[in-house]
């Protein structure tokens, strides 16, 4: 396995040796759906991390290769005949923006919550909850490889219109000296650890100077260790990357690297293992999180093998998530109640170390929202929910209940049980909305 980065897309993907393997179907799928969805991967994904003698249903294949699932029939029927007949490029152009505009690409109101410093709209920040500023790099605003099931996929797609993204780190630093309530500086994309050392270094250690002194942790999400882990060993700047990490842990801040493992193959190489030892060496703390997904992850055995396997390389189990509402969620979503029984299944495997975890979560436009439980009250079948996080921090932790629906996937399609008209937050999540929807009561 050759530790340079070879990355492949639309463009080239024919040059991967073991295309040839593929039926020339399974290859005209990847070109039309890869025209609606950003399609990328790397020689490491593809040698070390496929089963390319079962891609019928390898996890990792459908996490880097587009299938014909993902679209609906009526769009990949769309797009196949536009192609088949060689219709002009800006011909399938407009109607790839049409599909694409209608595949929900600005999930959870993200619009709302971005902040302004004066008259200026701050595009790369987002500012949801009181404690934690998400900033998205330009430089950062692409991975290694990008994941079939990603939310952020407008990022990668030419949306310019929708992106998240801004080069100026003053602007940040200008927020953050008003916005003392801040404590949690997540640098987001994308994935950030695309960018060099160099880079990446000029927006993290203005953050250790004393005046922001409110910000006791920073974080970084990414992928990298499951896509790319030669980002810490081989690179040709990976030193300055741990002696950067060892800068902040020097300077009395929390570093904690946000990975983003989805199966359990992604932890079992050599590689991923070395990296992991090496980052934690610096000081710092590796967090996990992972969507639930259909045809990926969707058995209690992998998630307490995942978790396990975490734990035992010195990570913390994170997050689990519901897959958003957006883009090819129709190929991965799973009803609520599946993945509170895969959650809770799980969890009943594996010992209180991994059961740092919470989940299932949902990241709605009011906050990110937690399955509790089915149950039945006064004869009525219900969901028990909760935040975990909330716009407004009086909502968190405070439960609250759903009339059970079998077939639900995301929160807007819950009602309020015991014939409630709305839940407990709405009115006040509505005044947000129409005020200054990232402010806090």
């Amino acid at each position: 396995m050759s530790n340079q980065l070879r990355s492949f897309t639309l463009h080239n993907f024919r040059t991967i040796p073991q295309i040839s393997s593929l039926s020339e179907e399974m290859i005209k799928e990847i070109e039309v759906v890869g025209r609606v969805l950003p399609f990328k991967t790397n020689n490491y994904v593809v040698n070390e991390l496929i089963d390319w003698d079962n891609v019928e249903t390898d996890p990792i294949f459908t996490l880097n290769f587009p299938r014909r699932g993902m679209l609906e029939k009526k769009h990949y029927s769309t797009i196949e005949k536009l192609l088949d007949a060689n219709a002009e490029k800006d011909v399938i152009d407009e109607k790839v923006k049409q599909i694409r505009l209608s595949l929900n690409p600005n999930p959870a109101g993200q619009e709302h919550n971005v902040p302004s410093l004066g008259e200026i709209k701050l595009k790369g920040i987002q500012h949801k909850y009181p404690e934690t500023v998400l900033f998205f790099p330009s430089q950062g605003q692409t991975c290694h490889a990008y994941c079939t099931f990603c939310f952020r996929w407008p990022q990668f797609s030419g949306m310019n219109e929708l992106k998240f993204a801004m080069k100026e780190s003053d602007l940040l630093l200008k927020y953050l000296r008003i916005h003392k309530e801040v404590t949690d500086v997540l640098f987001t994309g994308g994935d950030p650890m695309v960018m060099n050392a160099s880079v990446l270094e000029a927006y993290i250690r203005p953050l250790l100077e004393p005046e922001f002194g409110h910000i006791r942790s920073i974080r970084i999400g990414t992928k990298s260790l499951a896509y790319w882990p030669y980002r810490y060993l081989t690179d040709k700047d990976s030193d300055d990357v741990i002696k950067l990490f060892e800068l902040v842990a020097a300077s009395g801040k929390s570093l904690s690297i946000q990975a983003h493992f989805n199966h359990p193959r992604e932890l079992s190489t050599d590689a991923v293992k070395q990296a992991i030892s090496r980052i934690r060496s610096t000081g710092a703390q590796i967090r996990t999180q992972s969507p639930l997904l259909r045809n990926i992850n969707d058995k209690p055995e992998l998630w307490a093998s995942m978790w396990r396997e975490q734990v035992d390389l010195g990570c913390v189990p994170y997050y689990m998530f519901i897959a958003r509402d957006t883009g090819s969620k129709h190929y991965f979503e799973l009803p609520l109640d599946k993945c509170w029984q895969i959650f809770r299944r799980a969890y009943s495997k594996v010992s209180g170390l991994c059961r740092t975890v919470r989940g299932p979560s949902m990241s709605d436009h009011a906050g990110k929202i937690q399955v509790l439980g089915v149950q039945e009250v006064r004869g009525e079948k219900i969901f028990v929910l909760r935040f975990i996080q909330g716009r407004n921090p009086k909502w968190v932790d405070v439960p609250f209940f759903a009339e059970y629906n079998p077939k639900a996937t995301w929160f807007d399609q819950l009602k309020p049980a015991f014939n409630e008209e709305r839940f407990f937050f709405e009115e006040k999540r509505a005044k947000l909305e129409v005020t200054k929807p990232f402010l806090f009561e």
